[in-house]
């Protein structure tokens, strides 16, 4: 049954695609996550909203529309987080519902949903093509190729931004650097669990990750084991079943959750954190 399903074309497109967005939403999701930006991709999604909104309404093509304004709105979401006293949730609530809003009022300019904006918002992830296969694996290359470099000056500026000041680390540059990758990451997703739930998958599997209690690669490996076996079965068990897959994908990272809870419940998973990174300077 398995090999028969792998046999179509449509499929293997929708495994390669689904596996690339999991490895790159947990990987930034557990920067995200530590930085208490857990709503960060619900802010950035809404915004990622509003530019295919503005994409249709244009007549461009709303992925390209939706990658500009959602760096953009990443951009502002940290100057504005950076230059007030607005704390990091604030911030993104205050971009969240400014996308929405802007998305909604094309909508009505437009003259309501169409197809398209469906396909976004729920994921269609079984539709894509060859192209857009190729697309989403170059930049989830190219992402986590990036924070593989800087993941250690990320790691520390996600525990403590003024102590990397001290020791040297260029700490508005790299902010900036990491809400672009984020926007990007958010973006890219769409078409996997589509705008309403990319949340989910960039912070669940991240969540159940570090109830293990591992340090940061552990964690982050394991985020990645779970993101992606959540994609594929989710994928996998939508054709079987002829169920939306973005809901089916959730839904066992949540059972994934579940069960690591019961463990730790059950004193089978230890209580540590992950440590905090030791001093760097700026070459490191």
């Amino acid at each position: 049954m398995v090999f028969e399903i792998l046999s179509y074309g449509f499929m293997q497109k929708a495994l390669v695609s689904g596996i690339a967005v999991a490895i790159i939403c947990s990987f930034i999701g557990t920067f995200l996550v530590l930085r208490r930006y857990s709503l960060f991709g619900d802010g950035i999604s809404h915004v990622a909203f509003g530019g295919i909104s503005l994409g249709l309404f244009l007549g461009v093509f709303p992925l390209w529309s939706a990658f500009i304004v959602s760096v953009l709105g990443g951009l502002g979401l940290q100057k504005l987080r950076s230059s007030t006293k607005i704390s990091g949730d604030a911030a993104v609530a205050v971009v969240l519902v400014s996308g929405l809003a802007v998305g909604v009022i094309l909508i009505s300019v437009s003259g309501g949903f169409s197809v398209d904006l469906f396909s976004f918002l729920f994921g269609s992830i079984l539709l894509i093509s060859i192209q857009d296969t190729v697309l989403i694996v170059s930049i989830s290359a190219g992402i986590v190729g990036v924070l593989l470099v800087l993941q250690k000056q990320f790691l520390y500026i996600s525990f403590n931004e003024e102590q990397a000041k001290v020791a040297g680390l260029n700490v508005t540059l790299l902010n900036y650097l990491f809400v672009v990758l984020a926007a990007v990451t958010v973006v890219t997703s769409m078409r996997l669990v589509g705008i309403l739930l990319i949340s989910a998958l960039i912070v669940i599997p991240n969540i159940t990750a570090m109830l293990y209690g591992k340090g940061f690669k552990k964690t982050v490996g394991i985020s990645i084991s779970m993101s992606v076996f959540s994609t594929v079965m989710g994928i996998l068990l939508s054709y079987v079943f002829n169920l939306a897959p973005s809901g089916l994908i959730v839904m066992i990272a949540v059972a994934l959750l579940l069960g690591t809870l019961g463990c730790r419940s059950l004193g089978l998973i230890s209580n540590v954190k992950i440590r905090e990174p030791s001093k760097i300077s700026h070459n490191s």
